[in-house]
């Protein structure tokens, strides 16, 4: 993981932020034989890129204004991403409601025909990934309120966002990338023909320099003060953050279809089956002008998803169901629409250079679902400076976990394995870490060689192995991110957990002890 830095070598291109475009850029340019390193100022996937619906989806709704392309690229995205990473993709039928007095049968028909042929599938095509659509009679189901009769069924998908810029990450790092979390860009500015770029290590508390031919800035919601505070320059364009906003509560339904709900504002609310027992519920458009490092939920979001779902369903919920909640803002590129549902889900590429060398990059908007095309037309614009670079790849490459992944077989070989795990707990091991889940267990013939157990099938093992391969550094980066545990874990597991964490971390140096201190201080005032 942490490779020894030749601290005079120029990198072929830095990338500054961790979150899903920074991380698709590493792997796909590490992969074409670059020199990449990849600073992220604090953990990946911390803002934006774990605050999503977790939804790998061509956006129905992004018909209604026309944008063709972007749904055609993403349904087509939706198939690649399925066969690169399957153990945290899943493929997952919605349900539609029809509410006539809100879309007529015959435009959410016709949306729902585009929907299908966009992405290259027909209804009655036989070795499709995924079914097309069809009408549901909701009489039935005794799920939803009476006056919800009738509807409509299509196929999207689901995926754990934040380990989907963590599988990124490592195949950057298999590549031969520079990859550090919790390190902070100070300050970058062109000298001569390449970038130097001062960095301060939050992990160590040291300050060093690193330089390189080209310059990415992904840094999202700080995509524009990246350019006018740290390299003193004008922004090309203008960023509106969009603030999302989900709550999770008790499962709703015992169906294993989600739910998009048309609401009387025109917008829609989705209802998605999560962690076996709840239910994920968002998301907000809210216009948001604060600091995108302290984002939270407000009282009137919460009544508004409350009032969506209670308006559909014949279980009833209000806010003593809600487990836990969740927000993030969207970085999107200001294209001057009235409201925020309006404003384009599109990627803006935005590449600026003084004279004919030193590059720099800049990725203005996007969705989870288009990164890896993101990160290629990045590779794009910057393939005239690196002639040595090699072609495109990451279509047909696997992410890491999904190497020789059979879910099947992998759960029967933990069972045999590890017979004291509940099969929840395999399960999740299954659909976090893939074959790679091999690893987490290598060697364990009996419980006691997990070590401590903190509850909820979460023992001291995994935890080592969040710390050792996959850059976790805090009970925060632990808890929220390469796993969801902190929604299950009580307070006093958790707070298990930290305690395990900060101990661990002061049998490394005291200067490493030190800076994680400060770090998971700042995690719990901001969690």
């Amino acid at each position: 993981m942490n490779k020894q830095e030749n601290v005079n070598e120029v990198l072929d291109l830095i990338i500054v932020g961790g979150g899903i475009n920074g991380a698709g850029i590493a792997a796909d340019a590490s992969g074409r034989n670059l020199k990449v390193g990849l600073y992220e100022s604090s953990d990946f996937a911390s803002a934006t890129s774990s605050a999503s619906s977790k939804l790998i989806h061509g956006g129905l709704r992004y018909l209604e204004h026309y944008e063709f392309r972007l749904v055609s690229e993403s349904l087509a995205e939706r198939e690649v991403l399925l066969k690169k990473a399957p153990h945290i993709a899943k493929p997952m039928r919605f349900r539609l409601p029809h509410r006539p007095f809100l879309r007529p049968a015959w435009m959410i028909r016709a949306g729902l025909f585009l929907y299908d042929h966009l992405g290259k599938r027909g209804f009655f095509a036989k070795n499709e990934t995924l079914k097309g659509s069809h009408g549901v009679d909701f009489r039935q189901t005794h799920v939803l309120k009476n006056e919800m009769v009738k509807g409509f069924e299509y196929s999207d998908c689901w995926v754990d966002d934040a380990r989907l810029v963590l599988l990124n990450i490592q195949q950057a790092d298999q590549h031969g990338a520079e990859i550090k979390n919790y390190c902070h860009v100070e300050k970058a500015e062109r000298v001569g023909d390449i970038w130097a770029v001062t960095l301060f290590d939050k992990r160590t508390n040291t300050r060093f320099e690193r330089h390189s031919h080209a310059l990415v800035n992904a840094t999202g919601p700080w995509v524009r003060s990246f350019i006018t505070d740290n390299m003193d320059a004008q922004s090309p364009y203008g960023i509106r953050l969009i603030k999302g906003s989900h709550i999770i509560v008790p499962k709703i339904h015992n169906e294993e279809q989600a739910y998009i709900l048309q609401n009387d504002d025109q917008r829609i609310v989705f209802v998605i089956p999560y962690l076996e027992d709840y239910s994920l519920i968002g998301t907000t458009d809210v216009e948001f002008k604060g600091d995108a490092r302290n984002v939270t939920i407000d009282d009137q979001e919460i009544d508004y998803l409350i009032d969506v779902v209670n308006k559909h369903f014949i279980h009833q919920i209000k806010r003593d169901d809600v487990v836990s909640t969740y927000s993030g803002v969207r970085p999107l590129c200001d294209d001057e629409s009235d409201s925020p549902q309006a404003i384009t889900r599109d990627y803006t590429l935005s590449l600026e250079q003084e004279g004919a060398d030193a590059p720099l990059l800049s990725i203005f908007g996007g969705k989870l679902t288009t990164y890896r095309k993101l990160a290629e037309a990045a590779m794009k614009q910057l393939s005239p400076f690196f002639p040595q670079m090699g072609n495109s790849w990451t279509a047909e490459s696997l992410l890491p976990g999904a190497e020789g992944y059979d879910e099947n077989l992998l759960t029967m070989k933990l069972r045999q394995q590890c017979a004291w795990l509940n099969d929840k707990t395999i399960r999740r091991y299954c659909r976090q870490y893939g074959s790679h889940a091999k690893t987490l267990v290598k060697g364990i013939k009996e419980e006691s060689q997990m070590g401590q157990h903190f509850g909820q099938g979460v023992y001291q093992c995994e935890i080592d192995y969040l710390i050792e391969h996959e850059y976790a550094l805090t009970a925060q980066d632990v808890l929220w991110r390469r796993t969801k545990l902190g929604i299950t874990l009580n307070a006093d597991e958790q707070n298990a957990v930290n305690e395990y964490i900060e101990k661990k971390s002061t049998r490394t140096s005291p200067q490493q002890a030190e800076g994680t201190a400060n770090m998971l201080d700042s995690a719990q005032k901001v969690g």
